[in-house]
């Protein structure tokens, strides 16, 4: 079923909205977290959720929906970029650390990712499964059913 471009445009939204997020949030000098008595698992772990995340939002654009291996590299590899950067980024924000490790985690999860996300079919049917919405007619035709 094709859509028309300003659905297809909103696919876009999210990976530009993830990068906001974690952009602010790499930027403050403390974070927030719960912690579960192992510190280093939960940030690699972490790291390795939202950036395969990340690359997953950026597979599922229009640009690189046709599931090859050249779109998935693609989105793994700006993805992996795009952790390079909040590394470096943190390195200007007092109290934060560059961590080679993160960036590890953050391009394996970007890689895990979308791995997945094309070889299984089960997965990628789940993130691509819409809600049935009932498309209203014209105003006049709304109320056909009530007439008879």
């Amino acid at each position: 079923m094709s859509h028309p471009p300003a659905y297809n445009n909103r696919a876009y939204i999210w990976p530009v909205l993830l990068a906001i997020v974690i952009f602010v949030i790499s930027s403050s000098q403390q974070l927030a977290t719960p912690d579960f008595g192992f510190q280093f698992a939960e940030d690699k772990i972490a790291h390795f959720l939202i950036f395969g995340l990340v690359a997953t939002s950026i597979f599922r654009t229009p640009k690189f929906k046709d599931l090859s291996l050249r779109s998935l590299l693609i989105a793994a590899l700006i993805t992996s970029a795009y952790g390079a950067f909040d590394e470096f980024s943190q390195s200007l924000t007092p109290g934060r650390s560059v961590e080679f490790a993160d960036w590890l985690a953050d391009t394996s999860g970007a890689f895990v990712a979308v791995t997945v996300y094309a070889k299984w079919h089960w997965y990628r049917d789940l993130l691509e499964w819409h809600w049935p919405i009932k498309r209203r007619g014209a105003p006049e035709d709304r109320f056909d059913d009530l007439r008879k």
